[in-house]
């Protein structure tokens, strides 16, 4: 219950459970046909998923302060402070508007094929299954940073994640269940053995920035602090 409670204490979760509800109402409420396409949104999602992890919270450093504190309390900061509690899960101001732009061009494909079920199409693909997977997603993301016990699926989870986080940053990309099939054919997986016959990515914690980077010195003095982050924990991030 406690790990509920963290979750729906981040208010785009709390807008995801309740668009996770309304498209599981329309889907079940439509024709029994749309459950063919909730597979669909699975897919799309957890490809959704992979893409934005690395291409995007793996962007190179912005230069300038304002787009550096963008990506720094998208993804950055939870790399600085991985056991941030409020820094777990995807900001709003990422996924909501990624949630009206896969829903709309779900809705608009769907009324191009088959008119007067866009809505309907995209309560099926985005709302019930891409949304569905995404909650899945920040269960399982929230699991691999909290000191709790967890299930077999779980622990194969946080094993391959916690890798990602302090070995290797450029490896391991998928979060969700199953999702490590996208990191092996896109070049991204990498063996147990392998991973400890290199070295360790230099500068893990910081994405390869040094630790005091003008750049992260100035996101941890406001947005980090402002997580929670004790001032103590700060300055030693950046010896």
């Amino acid at each position: 219950m406690s790990r509920i409670r963290l979750m729906l204490s981040h208010p785009a979760i709390a807008i995801f459970v309740l668009a996770f509800a309304a498209g599981l109402a329309v889907t079940l409420t439509g024709p029994a046909r749309l459950w063919a396409l909730v597979p669909l949104g699975v897919l799309l999602q957890m490809v959704n998923e992979y893409l934005m992890h690395r291409f995007l919270f793996h962007l190179r450093p912005p230069r300038a302060q304002w787009a550096f504190d963008l990506l720094y309390r998208a993804h950055y900061g939870h790399h600085d402070f991985p056991s941030c509690a409020s820094l777990f899960f995807v900001p709003g101001f990422v996924a909501l508007p990624m949630l009206a732009l896969h829903a709309l061009a779900a809705a608009a494909l769907g009324e191009w094929l088959f008119p007067g079920m866009g809505w309907r199409i995209a309560a099926a693909v985005t709302l019930t299954g891409g949304v569905g997977t995404f909650l899945v997603y920040e269960w399982f993301h929230m699991t691999a940073h909290l000191p709790v016990r967890r299930t077999a699926v779980e622990r194969h989870v946080a094993t391959l994640h916690n890798q990602h986080h302090f070995r290797d940053f450029s490896r391991w990309f998928h979060v969700s269940p199953g999702g490590e099939v996208i990191d092996r054919l896109l070049g991204t997986a990498i063996s147990r053995d392998d991973l400890r016959a290199q070295s360790r990515a230099e500068f893990i914690r910081t994405l390869g920035l040094r630790p005091d980077d003008p750049r992260l010195l100035s996101a941890r003095a406001r947005i980090a602090r402002a997580h929670g982050v004790a001032p103590a924990d700060i300055a030693r991030a950046a010896g």
